[in-house]
């Protein structure tokens, strides 16, 4: 069975040969650039410097070596990078705090900070404002403006989300090429993870957005359905570029939940995105043969019949330490509609700080739980973190691969 064949069959609830795995497919399954670079030489792969592919959360870029040696079935087909106005092209060398090597963008320049933490200008330009902040001896680049607190609310204007949004012909182009080429020379299912592109989201920072939606709903709803309307042109635009080259499409990654609870009631997201998100699902299912991704972290355990509702396909990142995300329920309510992908081991608890023996007992749990009957693709609770042990990932897809193969037992 090809690796397209088996990611295909289980996200038609079929069960394949064993149980795809994903490591690198998306920003939101993928692995640090730090803990790459030490899974590699753990691995015993060839010494090579770790390209970033994401430079907020600094990831890694997973090369073919390790997608063979792991079995990955999936890999991504984005959009050029383009990080806080930074776009990815004229790779150089660089350190992080920690001594790793890395390779970053060309335009990617770091103003040191009084109190020694790393500051990126838009686009990289000395006359630009700074956008970007990593603290001294941290992980991630901060989005200043995401996390800012003002006291006027910030309200982006409606006309400028096509400028800002719509897929440009370059884009397009390299996406194109880029699944043509992936499509001819590997098996892989290939997805796109268009979070931006083709995600409503939300506005400005999380405490802007909760703010707006109390004090000023009706813009709230003027901007989702002008998002809206940029998304479903992007739909149709990738559509005529890619065509059925693509097997797998994300279109949000808002969460809508926190550790505890939902951060919006089901009320409000029925109302505000659930409208929405039929629309483009129900356009996706009858103009394309792709399956459609959400990615939501958190507890969405109320809001999830509203999920199925909408028509999409996979969820992820099945964040299962959260309240009300048990896997075993998960799987019995919505395991015959929705394919998790994610879930197959805890990023907060087990990979970072079990050992390699519990790991690889969870691994199995979770296989034994979410497989049967298809609808799963492996892949931890989302990125692996920057200080997870490399013996512990080793573990964690070693097992996936030992006991992923059908029937589960």
């Amino acid at each position: 069975m090809t690796s397209r064949e088996r990611v295909l069959a289980a996200l038609e609830h079929q069960e394949p040969d064993r149980v795809p795995i994903d490591l690198g497919s998306t920003t939101v399954t993928s692995i640090m650039a730090e803990a790459l670079h030490r899974l590699r030489r753990e691995l015993g792969l060839e010494e090579r410097i770790v390209k970033i592919c994401d430079i907020g959360q600094m990831l890694g870029e997973v090369e073919l070596d390790l997608v063979e040696r792991f079995h990955v079935d999936v890999l991504p087909v984005n959009p050029p990078l383009v990080s806080f106005g930074i776009k990815g092209e004229n790779y150089k060398p660089w350190q992080l705090f920690d001594g790793t090597p890395v390779l970053v963008p060309g335009d990617f320049h770091v103003e040191i900070g009084a109190d020694g933490s790393w500051l990126l200008r838009h686009g990289g330009k000395s006359d630009a404002p700074v956008v970007a902040r990593m603290p001294k001896n941290g992980y991630y680049f901060e989005d200043i403006n995401y996390l800012k607190i003002s006291d006027e609310l910030e309200r982006p204007s409606l006309e400028d989300l096509r400028d800002r949004y719509l897929f440009t012909d370059s884009e397009l182009t390299f996406m194109a090429e880029r699944a043509a080429y992936l499509r001819r020379f590997t098996d892989k299912a290939l997805v796109a993870g268009l979070w931006g592109k083709c995600g409503l989201g939300s506005i400005g920072s999380l405490n802007n957005f909760l703010m707006l939606l109390g004090l000023d709903r009706g813009y709230v709803k003027e901007f989702l359905h002008a998002k809206h309307e940029v998304v479903m042109e992007n739909l149709r635009l990738l559509w005529e570029a890619v065509g059925d080259k693509l097997d797998v499409i994300g279109l949000e990654g808002f969460d809508f939940g926190m550790q505890k609870s939902e951060l919006i009631s089901p009320s409000d997201f029925n109302e505000l995105y659930m409208p929405y998100y039929k629309e483009q699902n129900a356009w996706i299912h009858t103009n394309t043969p792709w399956k459609t991704f959400l990615h939501s972290c958190g507890s969405i355990a109320q809001i999830l019949p509203m999920i199925v509702e909408t028509g999409f396909d996979v969820l992820n990142p099945v964040q299962c330490t959260a309240a009300g995300m048990d896997p075993v329920w998960l799987k019995e309510q919505f395991g015959h509609r929705l394919t998790f992908w994610g879930g197959g081991v805890d990023t907060q608890t087990t990979l970072p700080f079990g050992s390699p023996d519990e790991v690889r007992a969870q691994v199995k749990e979770r296989m034994q739980i979410l497989a049967p009957g298809g609808g799963f693709v492996f892949c931890p609770v989302h990125n692996i973190q920057h200080s997870v042990p490399a013996e512990n990932i080793k573990a964690a897809y070693d097992a996936a691969y030992e006991h992923g193969w059908y029937p589960i037992v």
